[in-house]
């Protein structure tokens, strides 16, 4: 697949709308915003990853893995799968491009119709139930396409017939839930992405190796793009502010290079800006922005819910389940396991809304099924609960677990065990605030209330027809402080009818103060985060439906027209990408305004004056052959610049040109290198950089002064045809050389050895230059003119 973001050098330093994140809400805002004309942005934390991208095995799920712990966080900062430890509950969501919709069941349940009647909903959406928020829920399943587990032409799974059983058991209702998951489409979907039919690997929460799951990389992300949206990933947005009727969004690239010369935060500026980061990341921005001095509701962190989530399993029943993702195993190796949920007991429609409950069979997945006999075995020793008796029975069980101990989690007792997930409602007081500049989540005694008790007891039940034992969420257990795990974070931004009671207004726009209904017209919050209480199923559905009605709203007050005609297609067939080239350098040194016609006075002046100037950039190239092969060798350059004379705040470098080794016309024995790239204050006042490096026929000793010297010009004002403001010169310290070293990548290459070839191709050209001008090593010295 053609990738849908952008290489960061690309980004620009405004757009009408700025979208953070990539998640439902944000997918949402950034595809409808989009089909409606505007310049659309969207930034996302982790990076973009593919089908056929995602892990399959053990060592390669470990390296995905990242953890906000009280001790500081642990991993890589762009792992998909992302945790958030704390001593009451604890998170799992997933960071990528789609967020958590590549790592969830992406099950598409609507709440009770009775979770819409409580009162914590703003009444303005509440009246809108038939109408906005009906067409939202049509909406969204327009383009994210749920459809159940055929009953023709797909394998029989056992654990959809087991959980059917326990439906019966429990003298519930059973029926097949409504997936985002492809079962028909063999080609181009209905946004112009090739997809394919399920295979039934059961590794949905993992990643989805075969293009079948319905993530937001299928549907509204792309359909995005193809409306003119610009997609940037590895973009870590930490605070926002507002500043010159503009918002300023203040982010950190990931993995870049920036971070070895500890460089300062970027920033983009937007006229609408919506926050959809998810419950844990908006809010995160959220309280980073009001400890900078940003005026919203004290509500901000409040009514977090863990949406009552239960994980439970019945652990080595009478019959195969086949509940174990395949992993590295290709189709056909073993049976099929099905996609992770697809099937629902509904326990709802309790005479009190708050007993009801649903239940979902799931599948661990395969990338981490080495894990699941030792652990289930310890699990059952810790908080199994015991269903079936006699010798015989016990003799059979032993087997099981001796068989799984030995053969691994696709025979014995694994091989039989039943995964549930439940849902319900738990009373969604949780507070998250920030520690450390961390977000942390507080609940004390969450696990103890009484409805996780009664979950349990009803999972219990579930298990007796199965002949299983069943065995405890291993993280909510006594002897772990009675901890909670959620995969539905909800709340920290809840919707209210004011300040005082909520985050957000019913259109999901910020309120402005500690009291009253007075909001940011132009700052929204679109993501799980706004849902102010439990909903007792999965949300996704539910948040999909509250943002195209908040998007519909935003469209419809600043008379922009959503057009919502499907299908799209990409504005013009894609080209596969090209092996690119990237590396990030600081140089420093000193300027003056006081010198407009000589280099060397600039920065003797400068050092004078104490008018220091330095830069860290990104210089990158999205096609290796084309720079080297071009006799301009241009790239792209974005980062900033400390000029303390200039602007107290550092200025922002975006579409910055860099040529290197370009034949002086002039002098055709001269090669240059050129840094031209504008430079934008926050006071929004602009600047003009043109820098050069003179690289000639010099004696061998020189090659250091040269590659590392850059003579500079700066203009007041927007090009190269505005005034002089002055001039100096920088340098590259020996110890930001060896970092700058450190930075080089290349990019988009489609193997190791495709990377180590165009590495060759690229340090061949580089090198080579510097040998045809400095390789007659033993001429003696000679005089040579410098700039002036």
């Amino acid at each position: 697949m053609v990738p849908l973001s952008s290489s960061i050098d690309r980004i620009l330093g405004h757009y009408t709308v700025v979208v953070v994140g990539s998640g439902y809400g944000a997918s949402i805002a950034a595809s409808r915003l989009a089909r409606a004309g505007q310049r659309v942005c969207v930034i996302e934390r982790g990076r973009e990853l593919q089908p056929s991208e995602y892990p399959n095995t053990v060592p390669q799920a470990v390296e995905e893995m990242q953890a906000t712990t009280p001790d500081g966080h642990i991993g890589p900062n762009t792992g998909l799968y992302d945790f958030n430890i704390n001593d009451d509950i604890n998170v799992f969501k997933g960071c990528g491009l789609g967020g958590t919709s590549l790592v969830n069941a992406n099950v598409a349940l609507r709440p009770e119709p009775r979770v819409f009647e409580d009162t914590r909903w703003p009444a303005e959406l509440r009246q809108d139930l038939s109408t906005l928020v009906e067409e939202g829920f049509q909406r969204a399943e327009e383009m994210l396409k749920p459809s159940h587990y055929p009953d023709e032409g797909f394998p029989t799974l056992p654990k959809l017939e087991a959980l059917e059983s326990s439906a019966h058991s429990l003298g519930a209702t059973f029926y097949r839930a409504p997936i985002n998951v492809n079962f028909t489409v063999n080609g181009k979907n209905h946004v112009g992405v090739e997809q394919r039919p399920c295979v039934c690997c059961g590794d949905c929460v993992t990643g989805c190796n075969y293009a079948a799951k319905n993530t937001l990389i299928m549907n509204y992300l792309p359909d995005a793009k193809n409306h003119g949206a610009e997609i940037y990933t590895q973009l870590d947005v930490r605070w926002i502010e507002r500043s010159n009727d503009k918002w300023v969004v203040h982010y950190r690239p990931l993995d870049e290079g920036r971070e070895v010369f500890d460089g300062v935060d970027l920033t983009i500026s937007a006229d609408v800006l919506i926050l959809g980061g998810g419950t844990l990341g908006s809010t995160e921005i959220l309280l980073r922005s009001k400890a900078r001095g940003l005026s919203v509701s004290n509500e901000l962190g409040e009514r977090f819910t863990g949406n009552g989530d239960v994980l439970g399993f019945a652990y080595d029943t009478n019959r195969v389940i086949n509940g174990v993702g395949w992993g590295h195993h290709r189709p056909g190796e073993i049976p099929a396991v099905g996609p992770c949920i697809t099937g629902v007991i509904d326990l709802r429609k309790q005479p009190v809304l708050n007993d009801g409950m649903v239940i979902e069979e799931g599948s661990p997945p395969g990338p981490l099924a080495s894990f699941l006999p030792a652990g289930f075995a310890g699990a059952a020793g810790i908080g199994g609960r015991q269903v079936r008796s006699g010798i015989g029975a016990e003799v059979r069980e032993t087997e099981r677990q001796l068989a799984g101990w030995l053969e691994g989690p696709y025979h014995g007792a694994v091989h039989t065990t039943q995964t549930y997930l439940l849902m319900t409602h738990d009373d969604g007081a949780g507070r998250m605030t920030l520690e450390n500049d961390q977000l942390r989540i507080l609940w004390p005694g969450v696990g103890k209330q009484p409805i996780f008790d009664r979950a349990n007891a009803t999972l219990d039940k579930a298990s007796k027809p199965l002949g299983g034992q069943y065995v405890i969420d291993p993280v909510w257990s006594r002897l772990l402080h009675t901890n909670l795990i959620t995969v539905h974070p909800l709340g920290g931004c809840a919707m209210g009818e004011g300040a005082e009671n909520g985050v957000v207004n019913h259109k999901c726009q910020v309120f402005n103060s500690l009291k009253g209904a007075g909001v940011y017209q132009s700052l929204y919050v679109m993501d799980g985060s706004v849902i102010p209480l439990p909903l007792g199923v999965n949300p996704l559905l539910t948040i999909s439906a509250v943002t195209e009605r908040a998007v519909a709203l935003a469209a419809h007050e600043r008379g922009w027209a959503i057009d919502y005609k499907l299908p799209s297609s990409p504005a013009e067939p894609a080209a596969s990408p090209k092996a690119g080239i990237e590396f990030t350098e600081k140089m420093s040194g000193y300027f003056s305004s006081k010198v407009k016609d000589n280099y060397q006075r600039g920065l003797d002046q400068g050092k004078v004056d104490n008018s220091s100037l330095s830069f860290i950039l990104t210089i990158a190239s999205d096609d290796v052959e084309a720079m080297i092969q071009n006799p301009a060798h241009q790239a792209r350059m974005f980062g900033s610049v400390e000029a303390p004379a200039l602007s107290a705040r550092p200025l922002m470098v975006n579409d910055g040109i860099f040529n290197l080794f370009e034949v002086d016309p002039n002098e055709p024995a001269t090669r240059r290198m050129w840094y031209r790239m504008p430079m934008r204050a926050s006071e929004g006042r602009d600047y003009y950089f043109v820098g050069f490096k003179l690289i000639r026929d010099d004696p061998a000793y020189d090659v250091w002064h040269d590659t590392t010297t850059l003579y500079i010009t700066l203009y007041d004002g927007p090009g190269e045809t505005s005034p002089v403001l002055g001039k100096g010169i920088l340098v590259i310290r020996p110890q930001d050389f060896l970092h700058q070293l450190s930075t080089m990548k290349v990019t988009n290459a489609p193997s190791i050895s495709g990377r180590l070839e165009e590495e060759g191709k690229f340090s061949r050209f580089f090198l080579g230059v510097l040998a045809e001008k400095y390789g007659k090593l033993f001429r003696l010295p000679v005089d040579v003119q410098r700039p002036s």
